[in-house]
């Protein structure tokens, strides 16, 4: 699996397999696997952030920037582990994992109300003030029971989303 030149054999994909926690079949990860060795250009084994830029869906995503801060580049493994998070097989606890790792952009293990500003800045852009973000997330946290100086943690997005039909999910087309 080091290098992308090789096959995948029937151990590799079961390994990956159970890596995801099986959220993605056999058919699906041998297909992404194809997706991975034409996206590691330098046949290494390893997808640099920059490359992974190059998929245009990921480009024009607000949130790129800050999903590639969670890793700096991707081997075979990693790539699935990141991707698994938008399989309609994922848990809710795994994608809520997956978004606390978002927003938590200082990677302290907390989300403060910068933390959650620095997202909102991204998804926003032009269209919102500072003033109208500032405020809109004032009130969301205070109707979540929090304030501006409060520190969320895991079990605190759990406990605000583990309610949710939380939709997070990526087709794989399977050649």
């Amino acid at each position: 699996m080091g290098n992308t030149s090789s096959m995948l054999t029937q151990y590799d994909i079961e390994e990956v397999q159970q890596h995801c926690k099986h959220a993605f079949t056999q058919q699906e990860i041998a297909s992404l696997y194809q997706r991975f060795c034409h996206l590691d250009r330098n046949n290494c084994g390893f997808i640099p952030s920059d490359e992974f830029l190059s998929i245009p869906e990921f480009a024009v995503n607000p949130l790129s920037q800050s999903l590639l801060r969670m890793l700096d580049g991707f081997n075979f493994k990693e790539f699935i582990a990141f991707l698994s998070a938008f399989s309609p097989r994922s848990t809710l606890q795994h994608k809520i994992e997956f978004i606390f790792k978002v927003y938590d952009t200082d990677c302290n293990g907390k989300v403060s109300f910068d933390d959650m500003l620095t997202v909102l800045r991204d998804l926003t852009g032009q269209y919102m003030s500072e003033h109208q973000r500032k405020e809109v997330l004032a009130q969301v946290l205070e109707e979540a029971g929090y304030t501006k100086d409060s520190f969320l943690v895991l079990s605190d997005f759990m406990k605000i989303l583990g309610n949710s039909d939380l939709k997070m999910e990526a087709e794989v087309p399977v050649d």
